[in-house]
């Protein structure tokens, strides 16, 4: 992926040009001077939506940005509670100088247009379904709604950024069948699933689901950005893997699943994951071997992830996805918690890892002329979260380094691109 990205060469062409640029809005990201650093990235993207180009500066105070001085920018980083300051021509060039050095580990990716930006979600969903839906809102980001409705009849075409809802692509409900079967909830679910598939011509949900997963797949090949947490994460490949085998036991579809599903899968066609077994028991609450819940037994207040650290310079890509104001993050579970590192594509880049448990929690590939990224976990501040709890208070967490992560990856598609070698 580094060469989609403009990198070293623009921290010296911004040098040689910064006598025509205005005083800046300068914004940091770093954990001493940020009091708010979700809405931060809600600014960032506010000016990209007026036209106003934003400097982000790698490694520089946590990935702090720059924008021209706007008065009305001001006003809402006033408004939100977001830490600025307006900075001279003169300090800027300073800022430039420091990072155009060749011993410091940063670079400047220029930022000029706003994703347009999809959540897969249903739309019955409960407010304690998604860190990501939570965390747009909180940070005042813009998104659309989309459904199975909307992806097969070919919504996902008009968006550049997708966030997969924590799904089930393979037709199991999510695997919840042992513990909530008799509530209304999960027979609603059911019921609406069904009825979906049906109206789509499809006589199983587990067939809607692949072609939803496969209308995915095209649009990341296509170009596009897909992101996906918990366990939207493995049952998607496990669906693309599984294409054209029944791999749900009748407690799903009325039929037995085939006998040989596991020696049938197609484990080329997943974007992350290879050699994984499938869980066939419908009673357990789990798909496969690619999650690590089950095996990692690591107390809560030992739960600690890693981020990674890239070169700015010369790996823009997950240098931009791992920006942060801490390389720690706190650990936190789902029902796909983090993946086993033996099932990993060679392809697959680890940007954040718990190494006691030999489980990545954040991971990133490359499809066609796109990319996806992975992040284990259901929600980053709420460390086991239940069906029927409420939903996080992101106020009382306005630096969630955790969800930080996530919003790194709203403003990936933003980065200019260089032209593709023909």
């Amino acid at each position: 992926m580094r060469s989609l990205f403009y990198g070293v060469g623009l921290v010296t062409l911004l040098l040689l040009n910064i006598d025509t640029y205005a005083s800046k809005i300068f914004i940091p990201m770093d954990a001493e001077s940020q009091a708010n650093h979700l809405k931060a990235y809600g600014i960032a993207y506010a000016a990209l939506q007026k036209q106003i180009p934003i400097d982000w500066l790698l490694n520089y105070k946590g990935g702090s940005f720059v924008m021209d001085q706007v008065e009305s920018m001001e006003r809402l980083c006033k408004l939100r509670g977001v830490t600025y300051e307006v900075i001279c021509d003169a300090q800027y060039g300073g800022i430039l100088n420091s990072i155009a050095d060749p011993d410091f580990n940063g670079d400047i990716i220029k930022l000029e247009k706003a994703p347009r930006i999809a959540v897969y979600t249903p739309k019955n969903k409960e407010p304690w379904d998604d860190a990501v839906t939570l965390v747009l809102t909180y940070a005042e980001i813009p998104f659309d709604k989309l459904y199975d409705d909307e992806m097969l009849a070919g919504d996902l075409a008009k968006y550049d950024w997708l966030h997969l809802h924590h799904e089930d692509f393979t037709g199991q409900y999510g695997k919840f069948w042992a513990g909530f079967r008799n509530t209304n909830w999960y027979q609603n679910d059911q019921k609406e699933a069904e009825a979906t598939a049906a109206r789509h011509g499809y006589k199983k949900v587990s067939m809607e689901k692949l072609a939803v997963a496969q209308r995915i797949r095209d649009f990341v090949a296509g170009g596009g950005y897909m992101f996906a947490m918990c366990s939207a994460t493995d049952s998607y490949d496990i669906a693309l893997a599984a294409e054209g085998v029944d791999i749900c036991a009748d407690a799903f579809d009325g039929d037995p699943m085939d006998p040989n599903a596991q020696q049938k899968l197609d484990f080329t066609k997943c974007f992350a994951f290879k050699d994984f077994m499938l869980e066939i028991n419908p009673y357990v609450y789990e798909y496969s071997s690619i999650d690590n819940t089950n095996f990692r037994h690591v107390p809560m207040n030992t739960d600690y992830f890693s981020l990674f650290t890239f070169s700015a310079k010369f790996d823009p890509v997950p240098c931009m996805l791992c920006q942060n104001h801490t390389t720690t993050i706190k650990g936190f579970m789902g029902q796909t918690t983090s993946f086993r590192k033996e099932v990993l594509k060679s392809s697959v880049l680890v940007m954040g890892d718990f190494k006691p448990a030999n489980e990545a929690r954040y991971i990133h590939g490359e499809y066609g002329k796109g990319t996806w990224t992975f992040y284990g976990g259901h929600d980053p501040e709420d460390y086991e979260h239940h069906v029927g709890d409420p939903p996080t208070e992101l106020s009382l967490h306005p630096n969630s380094p955790g969800y930080r992560l996530i919003l790194n990856n709203v403003l990936f598609p933003a980065a200019k691109k260089k032209p593709r070698k023909t």
